[in-house]
């Protein structure tokens, strides 16, 4: 079974749940960084876009 689920609705969630519960650490800010380039979709975005396919790919391919 395969789940597709839209990286600002996954990082969207996860900005929420940093925010909820006041963590203040490094994951979070990485989130929300990640969230607001996915928001924005900036000429940043591309090059962001590409690290985290990339990673999701490989994590993926782990799996297998």
């Amino acid at each position: 079974m395969i789940l597709n689920i839209s990286a600002v609705l996954l990082f969207g969630a996860a900005s929420a749940l940093a925010i909820r519960t006041k963590s203040a650490g490094g994951g979070s800010a990485l989130v929300l960084f990640l969230f607001g380039f996915f928001v924005a979709g900036t000429g940043a975005y591309g090059p962001i876009h590409n690290l985290v396919q990339a990673s999701a790919d490989a994590l993926t391919a782990l799996g297998n």
